[in-house]
């Protein structure tokens, strides 16, 4: 375990699958407890933001309200920035609630990335022309220039990014622990959850051993 942080990303309207993504279960656990249970085994410690906090409470994570409400994944992401403030890390690791299929070995490897000389503001994955901004690291330099580009009205991820110093993992690097790319699967519709418990299972040998 590392002595990271993670903020998981919970405030979506999930206006495409019809009801609350973090608490939909897949294998008798929720989507979002199912995260947070598999980042406990990768950092010392998880925050949640969302803007129900009494919603999340049996988790045992603090959880943060966006700051900017009604500009989507960016807000989610500059509400987790401002929740890295206030720990003592430097660096965090953002990730969506409805991510079930997290590699924790690609995520070590991208926290193992700060120890380099370069001092990388982000650390994505990247897979020809897909990015994926909510599956990485930031640093809490990125607060500012996020917060100054949110004021200038801008609203895409990337854009808000464009200034920074970003270390993207190649195809090559993600493929050494998950050459299927599975870590960014993410349930958006009823089709995603189901392919979503359809792959879990998968996952299973005969004997019910998690592979």
């Amino acid at each position: 375990m590392s002595k990271a942080c993670a903020i998981v990303l919970a405030g979506g309207a999930s206006s495409r699958l019809g009801r609350d993504k973090a608490f939909v279960e897949v294998e008798g656990q929720t989507l979002i407890a199912r995260v947070v249970t598999r980042l406990r085994t990768v950092v010392d410690e998880v925050l949640i933001v969302a803007n129900d906090p009494p919603r999340f409470a049996a988790l045992g994570a603090p959880v943060f309200g966006d700051v900017y409400r009604g500009i989507g994944a960016l807000g989610g992401l500059h509400a987790a920035l401002s929740a890295l403030e206030t720990t003592h890390h430097e660096y965090g690791l953002v990730v969506g609630c409805d991510m079930p299929l997290l590699n924790p070995d690609l995520l070590r490897y991208m926290l193992s990335l700060r120890s380099q000389r370069a001092q990388f503001d982000v650390v994505m994955p990247r897979i020809g022309e897909y990015y994926e901004p909510l599956h990485a690291l930031y640093s809490r330099r990125c607060l500012p220039t996020v917060e100054q580009h949110i004021r200038d009205g801008e609203r895409r991820i990337l854009r808000a990014l464009a200034d920074l110093n970003i270390r993207y993992l190649t195809p090559a690097e993600i493929a050494r622990y998950d050459p299927q790319h599975l870590s960014f699967f993410n349930v958006n519709t009823p089709q995603d959850l189901e392919r979503a418990r359809s792959l879990l299972e998968k996952r299973r040998t005969p004997g019910g051993v998690r592979r």
